[in-house]
C-alpha cells in the first residue's frame, strides 16, 4: 500500500488492517481504583507544578517535598519527562482533575515552544534543555558538559506530542504544531548505514556518538516513528536491524538484559497487545515484557537472604536515586550495585503489564512505610526497606511512567489516544505485525 494511501485513511479503515485479540479492561476492586486514583494524581500533580508556564518543559528532577532538586539547584527539564507531561495532561483532562481548556494551553505552549524556540538539529532535540530559558544544558551526570541531541529522548518526546495530537484532534493548532514538529525530524540522518542502526545522537563538538540501539530497549517507539514519518521515513527493515538479546532466569525465558524501563517507555505508547512482528515465528511484545516484569519479581525475591527487606510484595530494581547518587541498575542479571534498594517504579511501571503482582507491590510499600515514602507527588524515587534511608527526591521519569502505566491499566485511553496516529499503525503494517496466534 502506498504512504499517502494508508496515511489518507481513517482511524477505522486502520484498525481493519489487522484483526487481533485485544484483553478486556482489567477488574479492579474499589479499592485498588481508590488507590491507583490517588497515586495518579499526586504523580499528576509534580507535572502539573514542575511544568515552566513559559516553555512548557518539565524538570527532571525535585525534592519530594516539591522544593528543586538539591544537589545544584540547577533547573533542567528533560525532554523525555515533558513528553511524559504531554501525556499527562491529556489524562488528566480526561479524568476531571484540571479542566480541557487548561490542559490544552499547557500542550499548546510545549508544541510552540519546541516548533518556533527549542534548539534543534534536523528536527532532533537536546537531551536536556534551560527549564525557563530553553537553551541547551548540562545532564547532572556530566560535570557540567553540555547535553547531546538525542533519538530515543526526541522520540519519546514525539510520543507524547502524538499522543496530544489525538486527544486535542479538534484544535488546529495543536494538530499543525505536532505535525510540522514530526514532519520536520530527519530520521535517516541518525540512521548507521551499515546495520542499520539508530545511534544514541550526535554533538555539535563530536558529531555521531558511537554507540547504537543495536539491542532491545526503549527504543522501540524510535523505530515505529522513523518508519511511520511522512517525510523522511526509514526501511522497515530498521525494525530488524537490533539485536533479540534473550534473557533466561528460571523458568522465564524473555528478550533484553537491561533494567526493567526498558520494557515499560515504548510500551506505555505503543500498544503492542495481541500482535506480534515477522521475525521468525514473531515476538509478541507485549507477552515478553509481562514475562519480563514477573522475572523481576522473581529475581528480588531470590535476592531476599541477601537482602531480607526483598519478600513476595516488597520488590522492584529499575534506574533510581540511590545512596551512592543516580543509578542504572536493575536485572536480571545480578547487577553487582544491588544492596537491597527498592524502587517504587520498577512494580509501578509495569502496571500495564502485571497488575495481579504490581498493584499489591504498591500497595504493600504505602501500607508499610506510610508518609516516610508516600507524599506530595506519590512514592518517593527510591528507600532502603531495612536500613532506613529514603530518597528525598523525587525522578519525572518514574512518576511519569508510574501515571501512564496506570492509565493504560485503568482505561487504556492512553494506548488509544496514541494508536489514533496513523504513522505507528503504518510503522508496524510495514514491518509485519500481525495478529498473535
Amino acid at each position: 500500500m502506498h504512504r499517502r494511501t494508508f496515511l489518507a485513511l481513517s482511524g477505522a479503515g486502520l484498525a481493519a488492517l489487522w484483526i487481533r485479540a485485544v484483553p478486556p479492561p482489567n477488574s479492579l476492586s474499589p479499592a485498588d481504583e481508590e488507590f491507583l486514583e490517588d497515586l495518579q494524581r499526586r504523580c499528576f500533580r509534580y507535572f502539573q507544578e514542575k511544568t515552566d508556564p513559559d516553555t512548557g518543559l518539565t524538570l527532571d528532577r525535585a525534592q519530594s517535598n516539591g522544593a528543586p532538586y538539591t544537589l545544584d539547584q540547577r533547573p533542567t527539564a528533560n525532554i523525555t519527562v515533558t513528553g511524559f507531561g504531554l501525556a499527562a495532561f491529556c489524562i488528566a483532562a480526561e479524568r476531571g482533575w484540571i479542566t480541557r481548556n487548561e490542559a490544552a494551553g499547557r500542550v499548546r505552549t510545549a508544541l510552540r515552544f519546541f516548533a518556533r524556540r527549542a534548539p534543534h538539529e534536523r528536527g532532533w532535540f537536546y537531551h536536556w534543555i534551560h527549564l525557563r530559558q530553553g537553551t541547551r544544558a548540562a545532564a547532572y551526570s556530566t560535570r557540567g558538559e553540555l547535553s547531546e541531541i538525542s533519538t530515543v529522548d526526541s522520540a519519546l518526546l514525539m510520543a507524547g506530542i502524538l499522543t496530544a495530537r489525538r486527544y486535542f484532534a479538534s484544535d488546529k493548532e495543536i494538530s499543525d504544531l505536532a505535525e510540522e514538529i514530526y514532519r520536520r525530524i530527519d530520521f535517516p540522518w541518525m540512521l548507521e548505514s551499515k546495520t542499520p542502526a539508530f545511534c544514541h545522537g550526535w554533538t555539535p563538538e563530536r558529531g555521531f556518538i558511537t554507540y547504537l540501539w543495536s539491542n532491545y530497549s526503549e527504543a522501540s517507539v524510535l523505530y515505529l516513528l522513523a518508519i511511520g514519518s511522512p517525510t523522511h521515513p526509514v526501511p522497515a527493515s530498521s525494525w530488524y536491524a537490533w539485536t533479540r538479546n534473550p534473557n533466561v532466569y528460571g523458568t522465564y525465558r524473555f528478550i533484553g538484559t537491561a533494567p526493567l524501563f526498558t520494557h515499560q517507555y515504548s510500551h506505555a505508547f505503543v500498544d503492542f497487545r495481541g500482535l506480534r512482528d515477522n521475525r521468525g515465528s514473531g515476538v509478541d511484545w507485549f507477552a515478553n515484557s509481562v514475562t519480563a516484569t514477573r522475572a523481576h519479581r522473581q529475581f528480588c525475591m531470590d535476592l531476599h537472604k541477601t537482602f531480607p527487606g526483598y519478600t513476595p510484595e516488597i520488590w522492584g530494581i529499575t534506574c533510581s536515586m540511590s545512596v551512592d547518587g543516580y543509578l542504572d541498575w536493575g536485572g536480571p542479571p545480578l547487577d553487582s550495585r544491588i544492596d537491597g534498594t527498592v524502587v517504587p517504579a520498577a512494580a509501578g511501571g509495569s502496571l500495564q503489564f502485571a497488575p495481579d503482582l504490581c498493584i499489591p507491590a504498591l500497595r504493600a510499600m504505602k501500607d508499610g512505610f506510610g508518609g516516610t515514602i508516600y507524599g506530595r507527588y506519590g512514592f518517593t524515587d527510591a528507600f532502603h526497606p531495612t536500613n532506613g534511608w529514603v530518597s528525598p527526591n523525587v525522578i519525572g521519569l518514574n512518576l511519569g511512567i508510574i501515571l501512564l502505566s496506570a492509565e493504560n491499566l485503568r482505561s487504556g485511553k492512553l494506548w488509544n489516544w496514541f494508536m489514533a496516529n496513523p504513522e505507528p499503525r503504518l510503522a508496524m503494517e510495514l514491518a509485519g505485525f500481525r495478529a498473535a496466534a
